[in-house]
């Protein structure tokens, strides 16, 4: 999750995988000091070798109790290149998910290196932990373990929210997508940012067309701008980007302006249009732009929301054109609970996800296939069974969802959509965020396996 102050549709970032990696040797500024024997964390069951990477995790097993850490106390422990990765208020932000934090048992441990499993919340982590030759903490990624079967995938995907949907299918020779296993696959849920699969859908069949290419230019006006995530919103006024940038930026950082320019070039009706043909919700129309969502859900709300969803769907185009398209974005203010998940957001099932992914395979656009592999959420199959991973995720307060295509070094393709949701309260982002990133790893395991 971006760490700007609007957190709706931004891209589902795994804060709580905490991951950051010295690029260059890092000099040698402190040498850290072991944390004291007396801590409750260092009298656990488990011995913890008197090494730099023991010490830097009997202090963290402390630490993770008396959140928020100083910034001193963390540049103590940790390496200034990780720091410059993950600051302290956004490395605060994903351990607090981690509190009472237990030490089952140490896997691995070298003198600089260790791997460990650990508990917090009621779940199971391996904690990889690495440091400098200063003794600092340079790498540290808290992963879920995967699940070994379905029902475990069932049960735990149940415990990570009220509402969830899952679903794991094959895509078929003729783009079908053939339900391998599914929760509630047929329930719509709210999308968050995945909706941008739609977006670059009709981007690529506009190109295909001849209606524009790859390298056309867009301007950016202001009346396109967005709120963040993103970084085209911070651009100059009228200057210009072009339309591979901008779906580049749209799909690995999930930037709100350049999906909302995307969707002005290739038309909100091009994109209904798209979305229908793979078999996408029908209160996806009028097709919203992310400006416009902000504004309905950010702007003297709940004025403008409720008059919109009173309206039909003629209507609703006039309004957004003649009243929220007016409203400035100055006039949007941030919500941290969830508000309208069930009315006013963009919808699919997990099925129609999986449409979605085999559409834009069938394009067969390599600039589609380089787009959606530029991140990959922090997933990590092994590479060599499978090549292609493409991703899309989403979120807001209440809300996140995520869905991959994957395929095999055999040709096989499948594709995982996970939605968690729930209506009442926001979600801790980090730790529901690895747990379902677990259970889709563990997903295209048994895929694999079966």
């Amino acid at each position: 999750m971006s760490h700007h102050r609007f957190p709706v549709l931004a891209t589902a970032v795994l804060a709580a995988a905490v991951t950051a990696c010295a690029t260059q040797p890092v000099p040698a500024l402190a040498t850290v000091s072991a944390a004291p024997t007396s801590t409750p964390a260092a009298r656990a069951a488990v011995e913890i070798p008197d090494t730099p990477a023991g010490r830097q995790l009997t202090w963290l097993l402390d630490a993770v109790n008396r959140l928020p850490i100083s910034d001193a106390e963390l540049a103590g422990h940790f390496a200034p290149t990780f720091l410059q990765h993950i600051p302290p208020a956004q490395l605060n932000q994903a351990l607090a998910g981690f509190g009472g934090m237990r030490l089952d048992r140490l896997d691995q441990a070298q003198e600089r290196s260790l791997s460990a499993t650990v508990a917090a919340g009621g779940k199971a982590f391996t904690l990889a932990l690495g440091v400098d030759g200063t003794g600092k903490v340079d790498y540290i990624q808290f992963t879920a373990t995967a699940p070994a079967s379905w029902s475990e995938l069932d049960r735990r995907l149940r415990q990570a929210a009220p509402r969830a949907g899952f679903l794991a299918a094959e895509v078929t020779g003729d783009g079908r997508c053939r339900p391998v296993h599914a929760v509630a696959g047929e329930k719509s849920f709210p999308l968050g940012s995945m909706f941008k699969l739609y977006v670059l859908g009709a981007v690529a069949e506009r190109i295909r067309s001849g209606a524009f290419g790859w390298d056309t230019k867009l301007t950016i006006r202001p009346e396109l701008k967005s709120l963040p995530s993103g970084e085209l919103q911070d651009r100059p006024d009228n200057s210009e980007v072009t339309v591979l940038e901008a779906a580049r930026l749209m799909i690995s950082i999930s930037d709100n302006t350049a999906t909302d320019l995307l969707i002005d070039k290739a038309g909100r009706r091009t994109v209904e249009r798209v979305m229908r043909s793979w078999g996408g919700d029908r209160r996806n129309v009028p097709f919203l732009t992310t400006r416009e969502l902000f504004v309905l859900k950010g702007a003297d709300y709940p004025r403008h929301a409720e008059r919109y969803l009173s309206l039909g769907t003629s209507a609703r185009r006039a309004y957004l054109d003649k009243v929220v398209g007016k409203v400035p974005l100055s006039k949007v203010r941030p919500w941290s609970e969830p508000r309208d998940l069930d009315r006013l957001e963009w919808f699919a099932t997990p099925v129609q996800v999986c449409r979605a992914y085999s559409g834009l395979a069938g394009l067969k656009d390599a600039r589609v296939g380089e787009i959606l592999s530029i991140a990959d959420a922090g997933l990590r199959l092994d590479k060599a069974q499978w090549p292609r991973v493409w991703h899309k995720g989403g979120s807001e307060p209440g809300l996140l969802a995520m869905s991959f295509l994957a395929r095999t070094a055999g040709g096989r393709t499948y594709v995982m959509s996970t939605s968690a949701v729930n209506p009442a309260a926001p979600f801790d982002q980090g730790p529901v965020a690895q747990e379902l990133l677990a259970l889709t790893r563990g997903a295209f395991a048994l895929v694999k396996n079966s």
